[in-house]
């Protein structure tokens, strides 16, 4: 803290060396967040201020790096050159924005199939710990139909960033993805750069070039525990579980940022999709609790006993927006292979919870248990990576080996199409 005038909220500043920035002002008494820790700086240190807050370089250069959380590159290539923009800015006008309406493809069918994402949507991946939620967000950055893909990664290990940086390179995916990493080695108050360094290049994506920008944040929880470490040094009275007062608005101004864009200027778009890990699955917690109030829905990773893979489960996860795109812009029947598909594995369910209480299967259990290690296998598991239409086959496939016509209660003008 110290005495000064003239300064501008969130202005940056170095003092001895070191980059902090201004995170509060009382009348001409300035508290600065020194990025690297204050470990070592003297008290008549001098603090030179700036006159800007973080700023990013945009231009196509940008596209096939890998930066900072200050922007500054980390691949050994050059320096980017271009416009100098602000990070952080509000989102954009309501009356600016058309209702997301265009599909997201994944390649993932516990997406696509079930809770088709949808452009201009915001959903998080609600996830353990333990769960391969980093080789999710990989497949999605080279299988989504997206112009672009941002990856803003907060709080990774090593490995973790060494992973995504092999994966892209090796499928040659590159020219489309741009990636900002903080990592564990580097200081925690420094991830809440992150995501606002990811969308102001999709910004300048989807206004200036007109394009289809999908933006990858892994993990908001260590996000916000940075949050919590700045509002635990200000003395800030913590709300619910020792998270900051603000979190709601702090994960607003990120998650509002998605937006899809009417043609008449131009039709670009950004969606975000956002890892919230859970402490011992304790979707309660404040992290997910308010992402859940922000967000249009969830996508929920569960590994399944019963084949031993990593799913999508079916019944947690919600996209709130898909019935914009689902039979609209994807095969007729989508809707209604999807609702039986989900019913049908829900009596899987129950058939499971008879068998695990001792109580006698009829044949439609047994043939229900069947169809849902098939379904889990051949869709709901991640490691799938089909079209939709071929999921939508898949689904029909399964429908035929296991059920009779009329179990799988589905409107004769499609079954009259795909039964046989």
């Amino acid at each position: 803290m110290l005495k000064a005038k003239g300064v501008g909220n969130d202005e940056l500043a170095r003092i001895d060396g070191k980059l902090a920035q201004v995170v509060r002002i009382s009348g001409d008494e300035v508290t600065l967040q020194v990025f690297e820790g204050t470990g070592g700086i003297p008290t008549n240190a001098e603090v030179t201020f700036l006159g800007k807050a973080p700023t990013l370089k945009v231009s196509e250069q940008l596209a096939g790096r890998f930066f900072n959380a200050y922007g500054e590159p980390i691949d050994g290539g050059p320096a980017i050159e271009g416009k100098e923009v602000e990070i952080g800015g509000p989102s954009v006008n309501p009356v600016r924005r058309k209702q997301p309406s265009e599909l997201i493809a994944t390649g993932i069918a516990g997406i696509d199939l079930n809770n088709t994402l949808v452009s201009g949507q915001k959903i998080p991946f609600f996830a353990d710990p333990d769960q391969p939620f980093n080789e999710v967000m990989a497949m999605v950055a080279m299988r989504a139909k997206a112009d672009k893909i941002i990856l803003g990664g907060m709080g990774m290990t090593n490995d973790d960033y060494y992973f995504f940086r092999n994966t892209f390179s090796n499928a040659g995916a590159l020219d489309r993805i741009i990636s900002f990493i903080n990592t564990t080695e580097n200081p925690a108050v420094e991830r809440l750069l992150v995501p606002d360094m990811a969308l102001a290049a999709a910004e300048y994506f989807a206004v200036e070039k007109h394009e289809t920008v999908l933006v990858l944040l892994t993990d908001m929880t260590s996000y916000a525990d940075s949050l919590s470490i700045v509002s635990n040094r200000m003395d800030q009275i913590p709300s619910k579980d020792s998270m900051p007062g603000s979190l709601y608005s702090d994960l607003a101004k990120i998650y509002e940022k998605a937006v899809q864009f009417p043609e008449s200027v131009g039709g670009g778009s950004i969606t975000i999709i956002a890892v919230t890990t859970l402490s011992g699955g304790d979707i309660t917690h404040a992290v997910p609790d308010n992402t859940g109030y922000i967000t249009e829905g969830q996508l929920y990773l569960r590994r399944d006993s019963d084949v031993g893979k990593v799913i999508i489960d079916p019944f947690r996860s919600l996209s709130r927006l898909k019935q914009l795109v689902a039979g609209k812009k994807t095969r007729a029947d989508h809707s209604q292979v999807m609702n039986a598909a989900i019913r049908l594995y829900a009596d899987a369910a129950n058939a499971k919870t008879k068998q695990e209480n001792g109580f006698d299967l009829t044949d439609y259990d047994i043939r229900c248990l069947n169809f849902a290690k098939d379904y889990a296998t051949q869709l709901l598991a991640i490691d799938v990576n089909l079209d939709i239409e071929e999921m939508l086959d898949v689904a029909w496939g399964l429908f035929r080996k296991y059920f009779k016509l009329e179990e799988v209660n589905i409107k004769k003008e499609f079954t009259d199409i795909y039964w046989k």
